[in-house]
């Protein structure tokens, strides 16, 4: 069944030990969360003490996305947090070998990731080196926006390109958009996972939304 990952950006951090709990009970497949350094991408987010934390909070395994334009330098910061992920940008460095084979090293699942209008074929050397590629389907840099769908389709293709070689592993994954109206258009074309923000802490009980939307693509006996 498709796995869903609340994005932390979203949550509201007054409340942020609660939601967490909640969300561990409800079945949470994992927790994004998004660091952002004010040059990739426009706006600032969480750091390295706060990653810390949250891994000190938690069982669920942590999905770190960096966006960065220094992944190779920034990464330092995370990697020995008892992350399960870390997600870099393939636009965001020259040399995305060697950001990959220094994630391996630590011991952490490899994600690369392409914004809107990078083309699937920029993955074709590295297919064979990652854990999961996460498609993004809106802007990165804020949160609320409506899904484009064209990148919905640019991900359901990915999964076609995956299937044809043989790469079971490597796990799709989308970000941005995702709410529970359009969540069955994202389990049909096959994507492993999904985060979803504002789809789930918006709500007055996240972890009852969580619910509501996995119990949504059970298949009906």
């Amino acid at each position: 069944m498709l796995k869903i990952g609340p994005s932390i950006m979203c949550a509201d951090f007054f409340r942020l030990k609660e939601q967490i709990q909640e969300l561990d009970k409800y079945g949470a497949d994992y927790y994004h969360v998004d660091i952002m350094d004010g040059h990739f991408v426009p706006g600032f987010t969480l750091g390295k003490e706060f990653v810390e934390q949250l891994a000190k909070n938690t069982k669920t395994p942590l999905d770190v996305h960096l966006m960065s334009d220094n992944p190779f330098e920034h990464m330092d910061h995370f990697l020995d947090l008892g992350i399960t992920t870390l997600t870099i940008h393939v636009e965001a460095t020259p040399d995305i070998l060697k950001c990959i084979q220094k994630i391996k090293s630590k011991g952490v699942r490899v994600g690369v990731a392409l914004n809107p209008g990078t083309p699937l074929s920029l993955l074709d050397e590295i297919l064979d080196d990652v854990d999961q590629i996460l498609i993004m389907t809106i802007s990165p840099g804020s949160a609320a926006q409506p899904m484009i769908k064209s990148c919905l389709q640019k991900a359901a293709r990915l999964v076609q390109n995956l299937r044809e070689h043989q790469l079971h592993n490597v796990e799709v994954m989308i970000d941005g958009g995702v709410k529970a109206h359009n969540i069955h258009e994202v389990s049909e074309c096959g994507i492993h996972s999904a985060v979803i923000g504002s789809g789930v802490f918006h709500s007055e009980h996240p972890g009852l939304m969580l619910e509501k939307i996995k119990n949504s693509l059970l298949p009906v006996v």
